[in-house]
């Protein structure tokens, strides 16, 4: 199928319409037209190789939300005019004891990435969702309500499972004490899901500038973590703590917040982490830990329950052509809370 997207040429090259091809349809294959795809950091780091191995041309995009055009032989879950999602994989290996537990992001094989990783089958590289069309394993295209925003859907496709998740592996529900760290496009999915699960949500930031809008998402509180009063007296206040942050930071600071037993889940940062103190964890039998998106039942899990709780994220809408515009806001965190495309705009 001829299709275009947007994509990098390099890792100083602005993003640019491309034209390519994707796979005809296997038996197990779902392929749909692109209605809205969100834009997450990774995309960012990915195009500009900050992370390194980036092949180019790349597509980037990740959370995606579109329509049925046409399925496979073997396809019994969905049909043509499906309205159906695509996150950050498409594919893995199906038969190891993760994905067989349903946790395929921890496949032991390794997962296909929505975007640059080469195919299970022909090699080829997958392209993302900044474009016109896709084609997806069945087993990887999730179902989408009708009676919702779908403009806001897409981004609970990376931000949403990836604060979803830990919330849900540390049992957050009534009562539960959640600190979140960072207002972003994960941090302000974490409030909002945390307080629909009926946690007390405080929001952990260097000053109190985001107070209004920590308060407006659904939070009940901020935390001024710059003020060392307010931060002693926090002491041993907290279940859970997600951290957001997307760039290397301290986490000392908040390791002493956690209860005993207590756990703080690194969802933001990807690489080196400053050395932790182990005095407050050897003290207080605290954890710090990390989470990966989530496997193919969370992410519908993780949509329905949004469908149900009214739950979507706070959205800037873009055309296509103003992606390299966002990737600049984006870098100076000048967004609320997330972009997403309308691929409408896509000529």
């Amino acid at each position: 199928m001829k299709t275009i997207g947007y994509a990098a040429e390099s890792a100083t090259a602005p993003l640019a319409p491309f034209h390519f091809e994707r796979r005809d349809l296997r038996p197990n294959d779902v392929s749909m037209e692109i209605l809205y795809c969100g834009v997450c950091h990774s995309d960012l780091h990915t195009a500009r190789n900050d992370w390194g191995g980036t092949r180019y041309p790349i597509v980037p995009g990740h959370e995606i939300v579109g329509k049925v055009l046409e399925v496979g032989s073997d396809v019994k879950k969905f049909a043509p005019g499906d309205t159906v999602a695509v996150g950050c994989m498409v594919d893995s290996c199906c038969e190891c004891d993760q994905c067989k537990k349903g946790n395929e992001n921890y496949c032991r094989n390794g997962f296909t990435a929505t975007y640059g990783s080469p195919d299970r089958i022909s090699g080829e590289r997958t392209q993302g969702g900044y474009s016109r069309h896709l084609v997806v394993r069945e087993e990887f295209v999730l179902k989408v309500r009708d009676d919702q925003d779908l403009s806001r859907v897409a981004p609970i496709l990376c931000a949403g499972i990836t604060t979803y998740s830990p919330l849900k592996a540390w049992n957050v529900g009534e009562g539960s004490r959640v600190g979140v760290i960072g207002l972003g496009g994960l941090g302000h999915m974490a409030v909002k899901l945390a307080v629909a699960m009926g946690a007390h949500v405080t929001v952990l930031s260097r000053t109190d500038s985001k107070k209004d809008d920590a308060l407006q998402l659904g939070a009940h509180a901020l935390l001024n973590s710059s003020d060392k009063r307010a931060m002693k007296t926090a002491a041993s206040s907290f279940d859970l703590i997600i951290d957001t942050v997307p760039v290397e930071h301290d986490v000392n600071p908040y390791v002493p917040l956690l209860d005993i037993d207590g756990t703080l889940v690194l969802v933001g940062q990807v690489g080196p982490l400053s050395a932790p103190s182990t005095v407050p964890m050897i003290f207080g039998r605290r954890r710090i830990a990390g989470s990966l998106i989530g496997g193919i039942p969370e992410t519908q899990e993780v949509l329905d329950f949004c469908a149900e709780k009214g739950v979507l994220p706070d959205c800037e809408m873009i055309r296509m052509d103003q992606i390299n515009e966002a990737y600049e806001r984006m870098e100076k965190s000048d967004v609320r809370y997330r972009f997403v495309i309308d691929m409408a705009s896509l000529q």
